[in-house]
């Protein structure tokens, strides 16, 4: 599958590695940084293509958010584990739930630009008994340099497969893409309830930011 990821933010708390552990697949372990794990919330836009490049773009282009932590397999290879991911397109959700066995849910979503700002607006509808809402809105601000990026940068960002679990199947597909073009990102508002509904105690503190004006990316199926 061929995707574009654009408009991006990316907003990271640290947890203690218990917190997070304990709400992972046995099979699966906290992959931490400096001693804590890291869980984000993640609002883009979403442009999917099948592998001929078809699009059809009432269908194939949507709004999407995922709750994330970090995590590595028993082979020890580093991933991402997905505590949810709302897409505001009914059929995403549903193939992404059949085929990957993903969390997904089907949301009322948007995004909003004026100048320099970003504003990200998540309803969850569907499965569930009671909505979880995301309202984020934050100021772009001036791209980073290679040369400017650290270490736990490229921890948060720089990850090139994800795992699922698909009735007693453990699954993994990688994504390959370049490196994310990573800008300066303030917070202007964050009220948050999908940490809450993914089962998360409330994050202290003010998140760690980035944004990201987008990147290309091939999706592999799920391997066993």
């Amino acid at each position: 599958m061929l995707q574009r990821w654009e408009r991006l933010t990316f907003l990271h708390w640290s947890y203690d590695p218990q917190v997070v552990q304990r709400l992972l697949p046995p099979h699966l372990v906290v992959d931490a940084f400096d001693g804590v794990a890291w869980v984000g919330l993640v609002p883009f836009y979403m442009r999917v293509a099948a592998p001929g490049g078809l699009r059809v773009p009432w269908v194939s282009n949507f709004c999407e958010t995922n709750v994330r932590t970090y995590v590595r397999d028993p082979e020890g290879r580093q991933g991402i584990w997905f505590f949810s991911l709302d897409a505001a397109r009914a059929g995403a959700v549903v193939v992404a739930r059949t085929t990957f066995g993903l969390p997904y849910f089907w949301s009322r979503m948007r995004i909003a630009e004026r100048g320099a700002q970003l504003a990200y607006g998540c309803r969850r509808t569907w499965p569930g008994p009671r909505p979880a809402t995301s309202r984020v809105r934050i100021e772009v601000g001036s791209q980073y340099s290679a040369a400017e990026l650290n270490e736990r940068d490229h921890f948060l960002t720089a990850r090139w497969r994800l795992f699922s679990v698909l009735a007693t199947r453990h699954l993994s597909a990688r994504a390959c893409h370049p490196p994310w073009p990573l800008h300066r990102a303030r917070v202007i508002r964050c009220e948050d309830g999908l940490l809450a509904a993914a089962g998360l105690p409330a994050p202290r503190g003010e998140p760690l930011a980035h944004y990201s004006p987008g990147v290309d990316v091939r999706i592999s199926g799920p391997e066993t």
